[in-house]
Protein backbone atom coordinates (compact mmCIF):
# COMPACT_ATOMS: atom_id res chain seq x y z
CA UNK A 1 0.00 0.00 0.00
CA UNK A 2 1.23 3.49 -0.84
CA UNK A 3 0.17 5.93 1.85
CA UNK A 4 0.39 9.67 2.25
CA UNK A 5 0.93 10.66 5.88
CA UNK A 6 0.45 14.37 6.48
CA UNK A 7 2.09 15.79 9.58
CA UNK A 8 4.63 12.97 9.30
CA UNK A 9 7.25 14.66 11.47
CA UNK A 10 4.82 15.21 14.32
CA UNK A 11 4.23 12.98 17.32
CA UNK A 12 1.50 10.67 16.01
CA UNK A 13 2.47 11.11 12.37
CA UNK A 14 6.06 9.97 12.87
CA UNK A 15 4.93 6.88 14.78
CA UNK A 16 2.41 6.08 12.06
CA UNK A 17 4.91 6.55 9.22
CA UNK A 18 7.49 4.40 11.01
CA UNK A 19 4.99 1.62 11.74
CA UNK A 20 3.78 1.56 8.14
CA UNK A 21 7.35 1.46 6.84
CA UNK A 22 8.32 -1.38 9.16
CA UNK A 23 5.56 -3.54 7.77
CA UNK A 24 6.58 -2.80 4.18
CA UNK A 25 4.27 -0.04 3.01
CA UNK A 26 5.56 2.84 0.89
CA UNK A 27 5.12 6.12 2.74
CA UNK A 28 5.21 9.67 1.46
CA UNK A 29 5.24 12.05 4.39
CA UNK A 30 4.66 15.77 4.30
CA UNK A 31 5.27 18.31 7.03
CA UNK A 32 5.89 22.05 7.12
CA UNK A 33 8.00 21.90 10.32
CA UNK A 34 6.27 24.90 11.87
CA UNK A 35 7.14 26.02 15.37
CA UNK A 36 3.79 27.54 16.32
CA UNK A 37 2.89 24.95 18.97
CA UNK A 38 6.37 23.64 19.91
CA UNK A 39 9.94 24.00 18.59
CA UNK A 40 10.46 22.68 15.07
CA UNK A 41 13.77 21.12 16.16
CA UNK A 42 11.80 18.27 17.70
CA UNK A 43 10.19 17.55 14.35
CA UNK A 44 13.62 17.62 12.69
CA UNK A 45 14.71 14.89 15.11
CA UNK A 46 11.70 12.81 14.13
CA UNK A 47 12.55 13.37 10.47
CA UNK A 48 16.03 12.00 11.15
CA UNK A 49 14.46 8.92 12.70
CA UNK A 50 12.30 8.39 9.62
CA UNK A 51 15.25 8.90 7.27
CA UNK A 52 16.54 5.46 8.27
CA UNK A 53 13.74 3.84 6.25
CA UNK A 54 14.27 3.64 2.47
CA UNK A 55 10.50 3.31 1.90
CA UNK A 56 9.75 6.68 3.54
CA UNK A 57 10.09 9.89 1.53
CA UNK A 58 9.54 13.10 3.48
CA UNK A 59 8.59 16.30 1.65
CA UNK A 60 8.75 19.68 3.37
CA UNK A 61 5.65 21.55 2.30
CA UNK A 62 2.45 23.08 3.63
CA UNK A 63 -1.05 21.70 3.14
CA UNK A 64 -2.21 25.29 2.61
CA UNK A 65 -0.26 25.24 -0.68
CA UNK A 66 -3.09 23.98 -2.85
CA UNK A 67 -1.15 23.68 -6.09
CA UNK A 68 1.65 21.73 -4.46
CA UNK A 69 -0.86 19.34 -2.90
CA UNK A 70 -2.47 18.72 -6.29
CA UNK A 71 0.96 18.13 -7.84
CA UNK A 72 2.10 15.69 -5.15
CA UNK A 73 -1.07 13.63 -5.45
CA UNK A 74 -0.82 13.59 -9.24
CA UNK A 75 2.80 12.45 -9.14
CA UNK A 76 2.52 9.82 -6.39
CA UNK A 77 -0.89 8.14 -6.97
CA UNK A 78 -1.70 7.19 -3.37
CA UNK A 79 -3.79 4.22 -2.36
CA UNK A 80 -4.74 5.87 0.93
CA UNK A 81 -4.27 9.08 2.89
CA UNK A 82 -3.75 9.46 6.64
CA UNK A 83 -4.34 13.15 7.20
CA UNK A 84 -2.78 14.02 10.56
CA UNK A 85 -1.33 17.45 9.74
CA UNK A 86 -2.92 20.14 11.89
CA UNK A 87 -2.24 22.95 14.25
CA UNK A 88 -2.84 21.31 17.61
CA UNK A 89 -3.63 22.61 21.08
CA UNK A 90 -6.93 23.95 22.31
CA UNK A 91 -5.48 26.97 24.10
CA UNK A 92 -3.27 28.15 21.24
CA UNK A 93 -6.31 28.07 18.99
CA UNK A 94 -7.92 30.79 21.08
CA UNK A 95 -4.94 33.04 20.29
CA UNK A 96 -4.71 32.24 16.57
CA UNK A 97 -8.17 31.30 15.26
CA UNK A 98 -7.39 32.41 11.71
CA UNK A 99 -4.40 30.06 11.48
CA UNK A 100 -6.32 27.14 12.90
CA UNK A 101 -9.13 27.51 10.39
CA UNK A 102 -6.69 28.02 7.50
CA UNK A 103 -4.72 24.87 8.32
CA UNK A 104 -7.21 22.50 9.90
CA UNK A 105 -10.17 23.23 7.63
CA UNK A 106 -8.97 24.90 4.44
CA UNK A 107 -5.84 22.76 4.23
CA UNK A 108 -8.02 19.68 4.57
CA UNK A 109 -10.13 20.81 1.64
CA UNK A 110 -7.04 21.07 -0.58
CA UNK A 111 -6.21 17.46 0.28
CA UNK A 112 -9.77 16.32 -0.37
CA UNK A 113 -9.73 17.95 -3.80
CA UNK A 114 -6.38 16.35 -4.61
CA UNK A 115 -7.59 12.96 -3.42
CA UNK A 116 -10.74 13.25 -5.49
CA UNK A 117 -8.83 14.29 -8.61
CA UNK A 118 -6.51 11.27 -8.37
CA UNK A 119 -8.96 8.60 -7.26
CA UNK A 120 -7.53 7.90 -3.80
CA UNK A 121 -9.23 4.81 -2.41
CA UNK A 122 -9.46 5.79 1.23
CA UNK A 123 -9.05 9.02 3.21
CA UNK A 124 -8.57 8.81 6.98
CA UNK A 125 -8.91 12.10 8.85
CA UNK A 126 -7.48 12.62 12.33
CA UNK A 127 -9.97 14.48 14.48
CA UNK A 128 -10.21 15.01 18.21
CA UNK A 129 -12.31 14.29 21.27
CA UNK A 130 -12.42 18.08 21.70
CA UNK A 131 -15.32 18.19 19.24
CA UNK A 132 -17.57 16.81 21.98
CA UNK A 133 -17.19 20.01 24.00
CA UNK A 134 -19.15 20.07 27.25
CA UNK A 135 -21.46 17.25 26.23
CA UNK A 136 -23.43 15.55 28.98
CA UNK A 137 -23.42 12.27 27.04
CA UNK A 138 -20.80 10.17 28.85
CA UNK A 139 -18.99 8.17 27.56
CA UNK A 140 -18.58 10.15 24.34
CA UNK A 141 -20.37 8.42 21.49
CA UNK A 142 -20.09 9.18 17.79
CA UNK A 143 -23.81 9.89 17.36
CA UNK A 144 -23.49 13.02 19.54
CA UNK A 145 -24.25 16.08 17.37
CA UNK A 146 -21.07 17.87 18.51
CA UNK A 147 -22.45 21.26 17.56
CA UNK A 148 -21.11 23.33 20.49
CA UNK A 149 -17.29 23.44 20.08
CA UNK A 150 -15.48 25.29 22.86
CA UNK A 151 -12.64 26.76 20.76
CA UNK A 152 -11.53 27.23 17.13
CA UNK A 153 -9.45 24.02 17.14
CA UNK A 154 -12.50 21.86 17.76
CA UNK A 155 -14.70 23.99 15.49
CA UNK A 156 -12.32 23.62 12.53
CA UNK A 157 -11.93 19.89 13.12
CA UNK A 158 -15.69 19.38 13.31
CA UNK A 159 -16.17 21.44 10.14
CA UNK A 160 -13.59 19.27 8.34
CA UNK A 161 -15.43 16.15 9.50
CA UNK A 162 -18.62 17.47 7.92
CA UNK A 163 -16.80 18.53 4.75
CA UNK A 164 -15.60 14.95 4.45
CA UNK A 165 -19.20 13.79 4.51
CA UNK A 166 -20.03 16.17 1.68
CA UNK A 167 -17.22 14.72 -0.45
CA UNK A 168 -18.45 11.23 0.35
CA UNK A 169 -22.03 12.13 -0.55
CA UNK A 170 -21.24 14.00 -3.76
CA UNK A 171 -18.23 12.12 -5.04
CA UNK A 172 -18.34 8.70 -3.39
CA UNK A 173 -15.15 9.23 -1.43
CA UNK A 174 -14.32 6.84 1.40
CA UNK A 175 -13.76 9.15 4.37
CA UNK A 176 -13.19 7.84 7.88
CA UNK A 177 -12.90 10.22 10.83
CA UNK A 178 -10.85 8.90 13.74
CA UNK A 179 -11.26 10.96 16.91
CA UNK A 180 -8.18 10.83 19.14
CA UNK A 181 -8.32 10.85 22.94
CA UNK A 182 -5.32 12.24 24.91
CA UNK A 183 -2.57 10.37 23.07
CA UNK A 184 0.77 10.04 24.90
CA UNK A 185 4.00 8.08 24.66
CA UNK A 186 7.64 8.30 23.47
CA UNK A 187 8.47 11.30 21.26
CA UNK A 188 5.38 13.00 22.66
CA UNK A 189 4.64 16.66 22.17
CA UNK A 190 6.40 18.83 24.77
CA UNK A 191 3.29 20.97 25.24
CA UNK A 192 1.17 18.04 26.45
CA UNK A 193 0.67 16.95 30.03
CA UNK A 194 2.90 13.86 30.21
CA UNK A 195 5.91 15.75 28.87
CA UNK A 196 5.16 18.86 30.91
CA UNK A 197 5.03 16.76 34.07
CA UNK A 198 8.33 15.05 33.28
CA UNK A 199 9.99 18.40 32.64
CA UNK A 200 8.51 19.82 35.83
CA UNK A 201 9.86 16.91 37.89
CA UNK A 202 13.35 16.87 36.38
CA UNK A 203 13.87 20.60 35.85
CA UNK A 204 11.72 22.16 38.54
CA UNK A 205 9.60 24.03 36.01
CA UNK A 206 6.32 25.25 37.49
CA UNK A 207 3.27 24.12 35.52
CA UNK A 208 -0.47 24.57 36.12
CA UNK A 209 -2.64 21.75 37.42
CA UNK A 210 -6.15 22.74 36.44
CA UNK A 211 -8.85 22.17 39.04
CA UNK A 212 -6.28 20.51 41.28
CA UNK A 213 -6.16 17.56 38.91
CA UNK A 214 -9.86 16.76 39.34
CA UNK A 215 -10.35 16.26 35.61
CA UNK A 216 -10.62 12.98 33.74
CA UNK A 217 -8.76 12.13 30.53
CA UNK A 218 -8.97 8.98 28.42
CA UNK A 219 -5.19 8.49 28.16
CA UNK A 220 -4.46 6.41 25.04
CA UNK A 221 -0.98 5.06 24.31
CA UNK A 222 0.56 5.95 20.97
CA UNK A 223 0.87 2.37 19.67
CA UNK A 224 -2.83 1.75 20.25
CA UNK A 225 -3.78 4.93 18.43
CA UNK A 226 -1.52 4.03 15.49
CA UNK A 227 -3.02 0.54 15.31
CA UNK A 228 -6.47 2.11 15.04
CA UNK A 229 -5.40 4.48 12.26
CA UNK A 230 -3.83 1.64 10.26
CA UNK A 231 -6.98 -0.45 10.63
CA UNK A 232 -8.97 2.50 9.27
CA UNK A 233 -6.55 2.88 6.34
CA UNK A 234 -7.05 -0.76 5.42
CA UNK A 235 -10.86 -0.67 5.51
CA UNK A 236 -12.75 1.68 3.20
CA UNK A 237 -16.03 2.24 5.05
CA UNK A 238 -17.85 4.89 3.07
CA UNK A 239 -18.30 7.61 5.67
CA UNK A 240 -17.74 6.81 9.34
CA UNK A 241 -16.78 8.61 12.54
CA UNK A 242 -14.92 6.40 15.01
CA UNK A 243 -13.56 7.09 18.50
CA UNK A 244 -9.99 5.88 19.13
CA UNK A 245 -9.54 5.98 22.90
CA UNK A 246 -8.85 3.45 25.60
CA UNK A 247 -12.30 3.74 27.12
CA UNK A 248 -10.94 3.88 30.69
CA UNK A 249 -10.58 7.51 31.82
CA UNK A 250 -8.07 8.28 34.55
CA UNK A 251 -8.17 11.20 36.97
CA UNK A 252 -5.48 13.72 36.06
CA UNK A 253 -4.28 13.78 39.67
CA UNK A 254 -3.75 10.00 39.52
CA UNK A 255 -1.84 10.32 36.24
CA UNK A 256 0.41 12.88 37.91
CA UNK A 257 1.03 10.53 40.82
CA UNK A 258 2.02 7.70 38.47
CA UNK A 259 4.79 9.76 36.90
CA UNK A 260 5.91 11.21 40.24
CA UNK A 261 6.17 7.69 41.66
CA UNK A 262 8.35 6.50 38.78
CA UNK A 263 10.54 9.58 39.07
CA UNK A 264 10.81 9.44 42.85
CA UNK A 265 10.16 13.18 42.99
CA UNK A 266 7.31 15.67 42.93
CA UNK A 267 6.28 17.94 40.10
CA UNK A 268 6.22 21.69 40.70
CA UNK A 269 2.49 22.27 40.35
CA UNK A 270 0.23 25.24 40.95
CA UNK A 271 -3.53 24.77 40.99
CA UNK A 272 -5.44 26.98 38.57
CA UNK A 273 -9.06 27.15 37.38
CA UNK A 274 -9.89 25.27 34.20
CA UNK A 275 -9.67 27.50 31.09
CA UNK A 276 -12.91 28.04 29.19
CA UNK A 277 -11.43 26.18 26.22
CA UNK A 278 -11.03 22.96 28.25
CA UNK A 279 -13.52 20.32 29.35
CA UNK A 280 -13.69 18.45 32.65
CA UNK A 281 -13.92 14.91 31.30
CA UNK A 282 -13.32 12.97 28.13
CA UNK A 283 -14.18 9.32 27.84
CA UNK A 284 -14.46 7.30 24.66
CA UNK A 285 -17.15 4.79 23.87
CA UNK A 286 -15.09 2.46 21.65
CA UNK A 287 -17.85 -0.01 20.80
CA UNK A 288 -17.88 1.17 17.19
CA UNK A 289 -14.09 0.99 16.89
CA UNK A 290 -14.13 -2.58 18.17
CA UNK A 291 -16.86 -3.53 15.69
CA UNK A 292 -15.59 -1.81 12.54
CA UNK A 293 -11.83 -1.83 13.10
CA UNK A 294 -11.30 -4.73 15.51
CA UNK A 295 -9.75 -2.06 17.70
CA UNK A 296 -8.48 -3.49 20.97
CA UNK A 297 -6.22 -1.22 23.05
CA UNK A 298 -3.33 -3.23 24.49
CA UNK A 299 -1.37 -0.81 26.67
CA UNK A 300 -2.69 0.04 30.13
CA UNK A 301 -2.08 3.52 31.49
CA UNK A 302 0.39 2.11 34.04
CA UNK A 303 2.34 0.35 31.27
CA UNK A 304 2.17 3.36 29.00
CA UNK A 305 3.43 5.77 31.65
CA UNK A 306 6.32 3.40 32.35
CA UNK A 307 7.24 3.28 28.65
CA UNK A 308 6.99 7.04 28.35
CA UNK A 309 9.16 7.62 31.43
CA UNK A 310 11.79 5.08 30.29
CA UNK A 311 12.03 6.96 26.99
CA UNK A 312 12.06 10.41 28.59
CA UNK A 313 14.98 9.75 30.92
CA UNK A 314 17.16 8.62 28.00
CA UNK A 315 16.76 11.94 26.17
Amino acid sequence: MKVLVTGAAGFIGSHLAETLAKRGDDVIGIDNFNDIVYPSARKRLSAQRLAAYPNIKLIETDIRDREHMLAIFAAEKFDAVAHLAALAGVRNAVKYPDLYVAVNLNGTQHLLDAARATGVGNFVFASTSSVYGNTTVIPFIETDVCDRPLQPYAAAKRAAEMLGYTYHYLFGMNFTVVRFFTVYGPYGRPDMMAYLLADSITKGIQIPLFEGGQMYRDWTFISDTVAGVIAALERPLGYEIINLGRGEPILLRDFVTMIETLAGARANLVTQPKPLADFVRNEADITKARRLLDFDPQVSVAEGVQQFWNWYITQ
